[in-house]
């Protein structure tokens, strides 16, 4: 069943909070991904956003149904990138295009902001997220490997 939502920015292009009560609102739906997100959700997301994070969420009616963090990076192996930190939907939403919205919305605003590429990294886990971004015209480009430091 698809499901109509609206994407709201919560953050402007300069990273500044410009939809602080959604900001709020984003929190439950995101830590359905991000578990290990400290009790200080708006701090936290506060110094993400002065690194270059931005965050928009997908609303049904005043209900966060979805949530994207994202950043440009400049590389020189694509050039421009919009890359998407965080892509989540609210487990009771899925399967109704909430994600497809908010990529959607993630690919205009790429476009828009003169991206090469459009890129995320997804756990080896998410099967299922696997099969959406394949629908959604994604592919596997390279592995990617990282060393913990802490």
């Amino acid at each position: 069943m698809t499901h109509f939502c609206r994407v709201v920015d919560v953050t402007d292009e300069g990273g500044r909070v410009v939809e602080p009560l959604w900001l709020g609102r984003a929190e439950g739906v995101h830590r359905q991904l991000r578990t290990q997100l400290p009790a200080d959700y708006a701090g936290r997301l506060a110094q993400v956003f002065a690194n270059g994070g931005r965050l928009a969420v997908a609303a049904d009616g005043e209900a966060v149904a979805g949530v994207a963090l994202w950043r440009l990076v400049e590389n020189t192996y694509e050039g421009r990138r919009l890359y998407v930190d965080d892509l989540v939907t609210d487990e009771a939403q899925r399967s109704r295009g909430v994600g497809k919205a908010l990529l959607g919305h993630l690919e205009e605003k790429a476009r828009r902001l003169d991206c090469d590429v459009l890129a995320l990294d997804s756990g080896a886990q998410r099967a299922a997220a696997h099969k959406f971004y394949f629908r959604e015209g994604m592919h596997i480009p390279g592995f990617c490997f990282r060393k913990n430091l802490k």
